[in-house]
């Protein structure tokens, strides 16, 4: 694993919308922008303590796309989503694994660690070495990046 780098297009349309998120409320989780089958997808994923709804997506989406018209930063035409980061979200970006710090996670290994292809721990730093977190017998541990496949917030659900 390693931490998510923007291509270029991302990193451009990230500082467009990066202050009409944060002038509506949200923290602009992620924004990807990739190719599936013949069609183009700009995915701008939102995030708020209270959780996003449908509503938070429609009211993000306007202004949006507005901008990205009236700005053109994309030659070719695409698909525009705005939606939820998710519960379980994937932590990509050196800033989730800080906003995440203390939260419960999901580690999956490239190849088994100890004999467990996935563990839930709780996070406790990440750096470009490695993500350390406290295991549940109360162990610290440190696993390198290169040996982890994803890593991923854990809600246990009843």
């Amino acid at each position: 694993m390693k931490f998510k780098k923007f291509g270029g297009t991302e990193q451009k349309i990230y500082s467009l919308i990066k202050p009409v998120t944060d002038e509506l409320g949200y923290y602009l989780w992620d924004v990807c922008y990739e190719k599936e089958g013949a069609m183009w997808y700009l995915r701008i994923f939102i995030d708020q303590d209270e959780g996003i709804s449908i509503e938070d997506c429609e009211r993000a989406t306007a202004p949006i796309n507005k901008l990205l018209d009236e700005t053109d930063p994309i030659s070719q035409s695409y698909v525009l989503e705005v939606g939820s980061a998710g519960l379980e979200r994937e932590l990509v970006k050196e800033e989730h694994f800080e906003v995440c710090r203390g939260d419960m996670v999901r580690i999956r290994f490239i190849r088994g660690e100890g004999g467990e292809k996935e563990i839930n721990a709780v996070l406790k730093n990440a750096d470009k070495e490695g993500i350390t977190v406290e295991t549940e017998s109360g162990e610290e541990k440190k696993y390198p990046l290169a040996d982890i496949a994803f890593v991923k917030l854990y809600m246990e659900f009843e």
